[in-house]
């Protein structure tokens, strides 16, 4: 591809408190995520200016959708949603529906996705997400690479923000493995040319992530898991070598 990229945010939630704060929408969250892995990306070297036109499409209330002609890329992003449920109005069954058509009907628009799109991605290719037997992961976790993944990220291992307790429980079939954490087998989806997914949150910081664990302590975490998650939310991570790599995907002819 060449620049500008076109990427359209696909906002699978709406922003609030520290991200509404800051950022004012998801799709601008997730467009600062992007430029910054622009930045890592000229600061290697490897890449002159790369423009990026970044557009945001609310897939939840207004299920609305980019016209694939006028964009390269598609970005789904998280939520608190359950990816296996159908969710209100089908909206998550229209989404798995035109992430499906993304795959099977056309090979140009390639496609980005964390946590709650990665689950969608993986429910796409045929396995459903689930419920994790080992409960919330959360905070800077480590994350081992495979063979593949340490090619794609250009190191021998990822630390990321994670905030979930679903999980896609395998890999499917027809992708490659990127890694794995103590806690989620199935870390980050890979198909050359195609699909590139993590199930972390490469696009958090600390003050989000504490946030987060404050907002869910004692209805949804633990006091064990929460200060766990809170010894752990400041932690150096590497969301801004993620978010070269997912760029850098996007380049590779």
């Amino acid at each position: 591809m060449r620049s500008p990229l076109r990427i359209a945010v696909l906002s699978c939630d709406e922003a609030v408190g520290e991200i509404k704060k800051e950022y004012g929408s998801c799709g601008n969250f997730y467009k600062r995520f992007l430029e910054a892995g622009v930045l890592k990306l000229e600061e290697s070297g490897l890449y002159e200016r790369l423009d990026l036109e970044v557009s945001s499409y609310d897939v939840v209330d207004k299920q609305e959708y980019p016209d694939l002609e006028n964009i390269d890329a598609v970005f789904l992003s998280g939520s608190r949603y359950d990816s296996f449920s159908p969710g209100e109005n089908n909206w998550i069954l229209k989404l798995v529906d035109f992430t499906k058509a993304l795959l099977e009907e056309q090979s140009r628009v390639r496609i980005m996705a964390v946590c709650f799109g990665h689950q969608i991605v993986g429910r796409t290719l045929g396995v459903m997400p689930e419920r994790s037997d080992s409960g919330w992961e959360v905070s800077v976790t480590p994350v081992a690479l495979t063979v593949r993944g340490k090619q794609v990220f250009g190191q021998d291992s990822l630390a990321l923000h994670q905030m979930h307790r679903d999980v896609v429980p395998r890999y499917p079939p027809s992708v490659e493995k990127l890694g794995h954490s103590e806690r989620c087998d199935v870390q980050g989806i890979y198909v050359k040319d195609r699909v590139i997914t993590l199930q972390g949150h490469p696009e958090f910081n600390g003050a989000i992530a504490n946030e987060l664990l404050d907002r869910r302590r004692g209805s949804l975490l633990d006091d064990l898991t929460y200060q766990d998650g809170k010894n752990r939310a400041n932690k150096p991570h590497d969301g801004g070598a993620v978010g070269a790599a997912f760029l850098k995907f996007l380049l590779e002819e």
